[in-house]
């Protein structure tokens, strides 16, 4: 006990990795816990909505087509399309800042540090598609589906977790979150690789021009956050307009955020005393209004530029992403019609099968196979305070899919039958996964302090 109260002073402290590493991703995985429980609502209210007697008010409201007309940019998408080529830009650019922070001021930053959930994801995304493909052999258009049991749902494995408090370790929970981000690098890659169908390469090439000029304006300078906010939107019309999918200009636009401040902590120490020092009582009394106005102004402008735009972007935004953006995602893509539907052989389909025993079965072996692998070649070592039966749990909550499975499917498949097929296995896999992690996890002794 005297171990844990030593460690619980030291995560307390102002030292650098505890106040600007691990406290920041613990607030993260609050945020992500109760992002899944409205997570959860949203998908309850889509099937329920989607099942409503003559339910087709779900399909014809999000089968709306909607305008966009600003002279030389028009888009004409359905709601749904607005929402899963737009809205989730804005969850991508989340998980972006999410990436950038990792890899910049996280443990993805050394390589000994990263090996562990970098070992454990390529695992977790090699067996669940190796068994997925098994499962539809054969069946040409199923195939299509092989990068949809490789996702892990950051907001649910988390929220899963959280429910057993300290009987999980920080190290084995910022295990499963770093594994969740290079999960997340994997997915973005299958999507913008594997996804993509027809490509302009004027387009394109639009696209990276304009991230070029982003990056230029970084260099010289420019600070104005509306400044990048046009040109990201410029940046997610040529992607949409290329082929690529849109969502990936907003996982560029995350990574290219700069990570450091301004001025570093010794240089806002020394502005801001010196504004101070000249805001007196007796000064601050005889000293125009105006004049009180722009000290303050002052001071709140080297506060801002004290903290890295990564940080001020990843706070404002990923509650919006959490608690907005997602569950309107679910709330459109969740909704399956089980009228006239024999739930039985849906279930028990090559698709459905091979999604939820990818999910599963293939997270679980995948994850925990390649961890151990790592530790026995003296690539990494497991988490303070945490046991192999802790890292079967975590494997296990890596098999929560919904979110980025559920966009992968979408892009996957055009036929409403095996769509809808691929969302049973997504449901019923996550939701094994999920359970079997909180047994595994709530049954296992606390790890050794």
């Amino acid at each position: 006990m005297a171990d844990e109260r030593v460690y619980d002073t030291w995560l307390s402290s102002d030292r650098l990795i505890p106040s600007r590493f691990v406290r920041p991703l613990l607030r993260f995985t609050h945020i992500e816990a109760a992002g899944g429980a409205i997570l959860l609502i949203a998908a309850v209210v889509a099937l329920v909505w989607a099942n409503l007697p003559g339910g087709e008010s779900y399909e014809r409201f999000f089968n709306t087509e909607l305008g966009v007309d600003l002279g030389i940019v028009h888009v004409e998408e359905t709601v749904r399309d607005f929402i899963n080529d737009g809205l989730m830009a804005i969850f991508f650019f989340v998980v972006g800042l999410e990436i950038k922070r990792e890899l910049v001021r996280g443990d993805l930053r050394y390589l000994k540090s990263a090996m562990l959930p970098a070992f454990g994801a390529i695992g977790g995304m090699l067996f669940p598609a190796l068994i997925f493909l098994a499962f539809v052999l054969g069946d040409g258009e199923a195939t299509r589906g092989w990068g949809i049991p490789m996702a892990t749902d950051i907001a649910f494995s988390v929220g899963v977790v959280a429910l057993l408090g300290s009987r999980v370790s920080v190290g084995a929970k910022l295990f499963l979150l770093a594994l969740a981000i290079v999960d997340d690098i994997g997915a973005i890659a299958v999507i913008a690789i594997f996804y993509t169908e027809e490509l302009s390469l004027a387009w394109l090439g639009g696209a990276i021009g304009l991230l070029l000029v982003i990056e230029v304006a970084k260099r010289v300078g420019i600070r104005a956050i509306s400044f990048y906010v046009v040109l990201g939107a410029g940046t997610w019309f040529a992607l949409l307009e290329s082929g690529v999918h849109a969502t990936i200009a907003g996982v560029a636009l995350g990574l290219m955020t700069p990570a450091f401040s301004l001025y570093s902590d010794s240089e806002y120490r020394q502005r801001a005393t010196w504004i101070m020092s000249r805001y007196d009582m007796e000064a601050a009394q005889s000293r125009a209004p105006e004049r009180i106005d722009a000290d303050a102004m002052e001071l709140v402008s080297v506060a801002r530029e004290s903290v890295s735009p990564l940080s001020r972007l990843e706070t404002a935004v990923h509650p919006w992403s959490s608690f907005v953006i997602v569950p309107i995602f679910a709330l459109a893509n969740a909704g399956i019609r089980f009228a006239g539907v024999d739930v039985g052989e849906a279930l028990t389909s090559p698709v459905a099968l091979g999604v939820g025993t990818g999910l599963v079965v293939g997270k679980v072996v995948g994850v925990t196979l390649f961890v151990w692998l790592a530790v026995k070649l003296g690539f990494g070592v497991l988490p303070r305070n945490t046991t192999w039966t802790h890292m079967v749990g975590m494997a296990a909550a890596a098999g929560i899919g919904f979110t980025v499975s559920l966009f992968i499917t979408e892009l996957a498949y055009t036929d409403p039958g095996i769509l809808d097929r691929a969302k049973l296995g997504i449901f019923v896999g996550s939701a094994v996964a999920g359970l079997l992690a909180y047994l595994i996890l709530r049954r296992s002794p606390k790890a050794a302090t």
